[in-house]
């Protein structure tokens, strides 16, 4: 069985995990239906950075990878360049909590964007609804 390319299959969907928590609230301006996704993942990445525990995703990979007969990332494009990413060189607690604290804040802002939007939509709708009514004039009810 290819345990390597499903080891490689997991830090992929790891890091495409991982890239949409940073940045899916941009496509949640977008699409806000996205939110419903978005929130969830958001938070259960804060809580894994907050509270240091594993992803679960990482002791697969590496049981997958052993499985394989790898000891390593050794000679892996896969695990050379996207764990390092994942897992620098050198991450101590307080540099996780800080990179959490920024996707978290970062994720803030882009939901209170979100937030003030919504709330200017609807008094956007009423000023120009009573615009275009003091255009028609009293007696006109906008019939050509």
């Amino acid at each position: 069985m290819p345990y390597g390319w499903l080891a490689d299959l997991v830090l992929a969907a790891h890091l495409a995990f991982v890239g949409f928590v940073v940045a899916g609230g941009l496509l949640v301006l977008r699409r806000p239906t996205l939110a419903w996704v978005h929130l969830p993942c958001t938070a259960w990445a804060v809580v894994v950075e907050f509270a240091g525990i594993v992803c679960p995703l990482t002791p697969l990979e590496v049981r997958l990878r052993m499985s394989g007969g790898e000891a390593g990332y050794a000679g892996d494009f896969v695990g050379h360049y996207v764990t390092a990413l994942l897992y620098p060189a050198g991450l101590t607690r307080g540099l996780q909590v800080a990179l959490g604290g920024i996707v978290l804040l970062l994720n803030v802002a882009v939901y209170g964007l979100l937030l003030a939007r919504r709330r200017r939509a609807p008094a956007r709708v009423h000023a120009e609804a009573q615009s275009s009514a003091q255009d028609r004039g009293p007696g006109d009810r906008g019939l050509a």
